[in-house]
């Protein structure tokens, strides 16, 4: 990928963490970039600490590069996009990371023959532990998804899956953190509740998600025999995981992941 030529439309956080794997992974040098973004602070920062060159035009971007990212909010994406659509063209690589928005849509809002990939990454990518997946569009071909899926891959991990799954993939790992920092939060407050300081209870509850992610990640037993090995027949586990049970938790997360998918489809319409 040496004669690579990488533009970001949306200098954002996603940008910035996708930018900063691929500069760690050495798979596109910072000269070999550009990123827009109206906001000058967040241009400011793709220069001083990437050094990567920027613009408040996008069609500077979209002109010099050959691959473009479009890392923009996704109710501003037509918008930002449609005044240009005939810049693109075959000749260009699409990557959309905007939830919801389908190939279908961003390929009638670009020149014909766009190759078009969309992906679903995720906020970990901050910490480079990001899960992405990604989809073909209808003019994208086996090496351009090869090539969006390395470099997003930069940042952590990568699946492709059919764009109809794409919503379920949003409900699980594109929300799923936000689900991990709200239960650290119930966890938290409920120590606070059993006479916990709010420090301890906030410290005791990041620090046992965080100790248990790793155990996780490094082990190679899944979650369910992780559980069961904490879990002792009749002690505080059990009494916990029996509480879970009797409150319906696996029906809430089931609903919670499922209403997320209906709002990504919605959003997609």
């Amino acid at each position: 990928m040496a004669n690579i030529q990488l533009g970001f439309i949306g200098a954002g956080n996603m940008a910035e963490a996708l930018a900063r794997g691929i500069l760690g992974a050495k798979l596109v040098e910072a000269g070999q970039m550009i990123a827009s973004d109206p906001d000058q602070g967040r241009r400011d920062l793709f220069e001083d600490e990437l050094k990567i060159p920027t613009t408040s035009d996008n069609r500077a971007v979209i002109e010099q590069a050959s691959v473009i990212v479009i890392a923009v909010k996704p109710q501003v994406f037509d918008k930002a996009l449609a005044p240009l659509g005939s810049l693109f063209g075959p000749k260009k690589l699409l990557i959309s990371i905007c939830a919801g928005l389908s190939t279908r849509h961003i390929e009638e809002t670009v020149a014909d023959g766009t190759r078009v990939v969309r992906a679903m990454p995720n906020t970990p990518m901050l910490a480079g532990r990001g899960m992405s997946a990604v989809c073909a569009g209808k003019n994208a071909k086996p090496a351009d998804v090869a090539k969006a899926q390395r470099l997003l891959g930069a940042a952590g991990q990568v699946i492709r899956v059919p764009e109809d799954l794409m919503d379920a993939v949003t409900a699980v790992s594109g929300s799923g953190p936000a689900y991990f920092f709200y239960l650290t939060e119930l966890l938290a407050a409920a120590g606070v509740k059993v006479g916990l300081s709010e420090d301890d209870a906030r410290l005791l509850a990041r620090v046992t998600f965080e100790g248990a992610a790793k155990l996780l990640a490094e082990s190679a037993e899944g979650p369910h025999e992780l559980r069961r090995r904490v879990t002792s027949p009749g002690g505080t586990t059990e009494a916990a995981i029996k509480t879970f049970e009797s409150l319906g938790l696996a029906k809430i997360v089931a609903a919670a992941v499922e209403a997320a998918r209906n709002r990504g489809r919605e959003m997609g319409r």
